[in-house]
């Protein structure tokens, strides 16, 4: 899907180079679709790596030292930049400033020039009317995007060492936008990733901000707040809560929780601790235990077994 919003956050610091795979045949480093920004001194995504990414970064900076502008190209992976994979890949790359960022739905374009076909005039009409997105697909010469909208709410309370590994590593996921809450601006990094960026003096407050199917991650530097911020969403109501922690951490809280008034049943909700212990204890490596159950077991499906 088309990720406009990162395009959007990206171009607010200047004209970024957009590359797509826009069809292959046979294998391909990455899927139809995948894409990466390219900007003069900086990139993020990713089309698959190796010497076919090298070469369209490449190409990107120059067509950004130019001024801009558009290319598509079809490449063979064997014979033209010796990979062994044996599929041919196309990539549209196209430059994009802050001012002609492209409006939604779905982003339709043609590959070689051809005037718009019926059939694409029809699926960009059905999108517009009834709000029905097709998949990324390549039709009558025509590359559709539709553009990505998240799904789910992910809110990191907690500016710290694992809330900032938290984000790194969640930010580039599909469809996942991440609201990052803390006491003050200073407490987050100086470029943070992509995520909406809430200082709060008192961040409990920021609990009715949250929709209540939000997922929530709790790696806040005070005891006292997390036991708050759990407390406060038990009565807001969640999709998830996540809480950093141990075993005795874990039964403390379920203790504590029980003393405000929660049943067992809600308490039972919170899952404690977040990742996945056997990866050790650095921020790095809860963050990425994280990642791993978001996506092999969305939060939400997961919530009635997870126990605090």
């Amino acid at each position: 899907m088309f990720d406009l919003a990162a395009l959007r956050a990206a171009t607010a610091r200047g004209p970024v180079a957009r590359i797509v795979i826009a069809g292959f045949k046979g294998s391909s480093p990455r899927e139809l679709g995948a894409a990466m920004l390219v900007w003069a001194d900086g990139q993020s995504g990713s089309i698959g790596g190796g010497a076919l990414e090298w070469q369209a970064m490449q190409r990107a900076r120059a067509m950004l030292a130019k001024g801009g502008g558009r290319h598509f190209e079809t490449t063979a992976l064997g014979p033209n930049i010796g990979q062994c994979c044996g599929g041919a890949v196309s990539l549209l790359t196209e430059v994009y400033s802050a001012d002609s960022l492209p409006q939604g739905p779905l982003v339709a374009r043609a590959l070689a020039g051809a005037p718009m076909p019926l059939g694409v005039k029809r699926l960009l009409a059905r999108a517009r009317n009834s709000g029905s997105l097709p998949a990324t697909q390549v039709l009558q010469g025509w590359l559709i995007e539709p553009i990505s909208t998240p799904q789910r709410q992910i809110w990191i309370w907690g500016a710290g060492h694992v809330g900032r590994a938290l984000a790194e590593v969640l930010s580039p996921l599909p469809q996942l936008a991440l609201t990052w809450v803390d006491v003050a601006a200073e407490r987050f990094p100086d470029a943070p990733p992509p995520s909406r960026i809430l200082p709060v003096p008192a961040p409990e407050c920021a609990v009715t901000l949250a929709p209540q199917t939000a997922e929530h991650l709790i790696v806040t530097y005070s005891h006292a707040l997390d036991l708050e911020l759990c407390h406060r969403l038990l009565h807001h109501g969640f999709g998830f809560c996540g809480l950093i922690g141990s075993a005795s951490k874990a039964a403390r809280f379920r203790s504590r929780l029980a003393a405000l008034g929660h049943s067992p049943q809600a308490v039972s909700r919170i899952l404690c601790p977040i990742g996945d212990p056997a990866l050790g204890k650095a921020p790095q490596a809860i963050a990425i235990g994280v990642a791993a159950q978001m996506l092999r077991s969305n939060f939400l499906s997961q919530r009635c077994q997870c126990s605090i």
